[in-house]
């Protein structure tokens, strides 16, 4: 688009002419054009010589600008502005000296049709732009038990570069989230970071909740409370409950767990043996296996220095979800084939429990797709 408009025309033999800014109009505005469509009217004597006179440089600027915003415009509407203000700004041959005393009037009408017109434009500029933003799709991502925000890295960067606003939380307790882990007794408080995210909503906005592992029961009880802030929720490998369920009843399914499932999770118990667990870590030693049995290496030493211990509380409290409420958002669950930790046969059951509005599956990856498949599932995202 630089070069279209820029005006050529053959110089005389013997000399270089020193460009004017008339030549930088486009070809349908220089005022040559306009005078060969009047060819028929008598011209006045020396009348290139006046010619110049008559555009001063700051209108020819102005008319350039005005002339490419609208030019720009036409290609992208197919609109016929570009007719109206050629109207508005075709220019006559240089006035006769009797017509002298019009000049300044008519100079002022004709700048006043071409402000008009750059407002016009402006303002449908705005209004496309603020349209577009409108239509930003916004992703709020919650990780799962011993993550934090920085799990989803990959993600974050691949959804900026398609345009799409990104927020990922720190649950409390986790990630950059510090605070005593056994303190932590429900889910209201586990889930306290995306609720109060979800409170500081603008009036109207909506986001796409994108919940992983235990996330799923975060984000399950957000869209219960708000779900007038949520357009959509997505379940990457996550706990999808279902009315009166909790998340530790999905886990209690024995026949639908690996033995690995049982070794790689330990309990604490901050209150004594005789009292139930405060909390749950993982087996270090046994952290590839269990959840990046597909996950490069470099992700791997990532999450053994950043992952944290996890809240046992919040995965007793079992969900009261209505359907007026969680019921009204479209849900979607994204399968993870070769999860170890959530295994596929335990995500199905889920999924034939509580049925979503659609289901995908990546193949090839673990728990852990953020690491281990991330553009794959980028595009499920933007997909949904």
């Amino acid at each position: 688009m630089g070069n279209s408009f820029t005006c050529f025309s053959q110089p005389p033999q013997g000399r270089t002419p020193r460009p004017s800014p008339l030549d930088l109009l486009p070809q349908w505005m220089s005022p040559s054009s306009l005078r060969s469509s009047r060819k028929n009217e008598p011209s006045t004597p020396n009348s290139s010589s006046k010619t110049d006179q008559i555009f001063d440089d700051s209108y020819i600027k102005q008319q350039a600008q005005i002339a490419s915003m609208l030019y720009q415009h036409h290609l992208q509407n197919n609109s016929d502005i570009l007719l109206q203000f050629n109207r508005s700004v075709s220019t006559k041959n240089p006035p006769s000296s009797k017509k002298q005393k019009n000049l300044s009037m008519r100079s002022r009408s004709v700048s006043s049709s071409i402000n008009q017109q750059q407002q016009s434009s402006l303002q449908l500029f705005e209004q496309e732009s603020t349209s577009e933003a409108n239509g930003k799709k916004h992703f709020v991502l919650v990780h799962g038990g011993g993550f934090g925000a920085w799990c989803w890295y990959k993600i974050i960067a691949l959804l900026k570069e398609a345009n799409c606003g990104v927020d990922p939380i720190d649950l409390t307790g986790s990630g950059a989230n510090f605070c005593d882990i056994n303190s932590i007794s429900t889910l209201e408080q586990y889930s306290k970071p995306l609720l109060d995210f979800l409170v500081n909503l603008e009036d109207g906005k909506q986001v796409i909740l994108v919940g992983h592992d235990i996330g799923g029961a975060c984000v399950s009880y957000a869209m219960e409370l708000h779900p007038a802030k949520v357009s959509k929720a997505i379940f990457v490998a996550a706990t999808m409950l279902a009315n009166s369920q909790s998340a530790l009843d999905v886990f209690s399914q024995q026949k639908l767990l690996s033995e690995l499932n049982q070794r790689a999770q330990k309990f604490l118990y901050a209150n004594g043996k005789n009292q139930p667990p405060t909390a749950m870590e993982f087996d270090k030693s046994l952290l590839e296996d269990f959840l990046f049995n597909r996950t490069p290496s470099k992700d791997i030493a990532l999450a053994s220095v950043s992952m944290r211990t996890l809240p046992f509380g919040p995965l007793t409290q079992k969900l009261t979800l209505t359907k007026a409420n969680y019921g009204s958002i479209p849900r979607f669950y994204i399968k993870t084939d070769e999860d170890l930790a959530i295994p596929l046969p335990l995500q199905e059951h889920m999924i034939q429990s509580n049925p979503p509005t659609g289901t995908f599956q990546l193949k090839g990856s673990d728990h852990s797709p953020f690491f281990s498949k991330p553009q794959a599932l980028q595009k499920i995202l933007l997909e949904v």
